[in-house]
């Protein structure tokens, strides 16, 4: 490392500082500063607030559950669905007493092949006059609400009513909801269907 020669102005700066300091009194910097070594302070004003009210941690909020309810399943919510057809033949089709007048097979297909066979499938049964499909999905794996992304349990069982309330066939779907076990159970959805215009 070079050293550098301080210049006449630098000189002179440093000597202007050093007049204009105080001389501190002999002291042991390194000695512990006790009570005993610091000078008593002024006593603190009196304060002129209220003490505070006694309280508790939480105790202005809000209870809530302490165990959060779990995902539903696509079957629970199918069956909370409200019932948009006529309720006695909503009755008779959860039974299992009306007969599908066409059904597709989805199962075994990969998403993008079933989505386009399912709205073409729906469109052409609507323009034919079917008021009554039935959509098989297969059951897939147990479905899974915590299942992780990479790994998706029964999803054309999960995708299918999702398919249904969107365009193109959702103006041609009246009402979706499991099948009875006679046609399927939980691997086939009804398909109820509004009539042609």
């Amino acid at each position: 490392m070079t050293r550098r020669r301080v210049r006449p102005e630098e000189l002179e700066l440093w000597r202007q500082v050093a007049r204009s300091t105080e001389k501190l009194g002999r002291r042991d910097h390194f000695a512990p500063i006790g009570p005993a070594a610091r000078k008593p302070d002024a006593a603190p004003p009196p304060r002129s607030v209220d003490p505070l009210t006694p309280f508790t941690l939480g105790q202005l909020a809000p209870n809530s559950p302490e165990v959060s309810p779990l995902p539903r399943t696509t079957t629970q919510r199918l069956r909370g669905e409200a019932v948009h057809m006529d309720k006695k033949a909503h009755t008779r089709l959860k039974r299992g007493k009306l007969t599908p007048e066409a059904r597709i097979d989805l199962h075994g297909m990969t998403l993008d092949q079933a989505h386009p066979s399912l709205i073409r499938f729906i469109l052409t049964q609507q323009s034919q006059g079917a008021r009554l499909v039935l959509v098989i999905t297969g059951k897939g794996q147990r479905e899974d609400p915590y299942a992780p992304m990479p790994h998706r349990r029964g999803v054309l069982k999960q995708q299918v009513p999702m398919w249904l309330r969107m365009a193109p066939v959702a103006q041609a779907v009246l009402q979706v909801t499991e099948a009875h076990i006679r046609h399927g159970g939980a691997g086939a959805y009804y398909v109820y269907l509004r009539r042609n215009r």
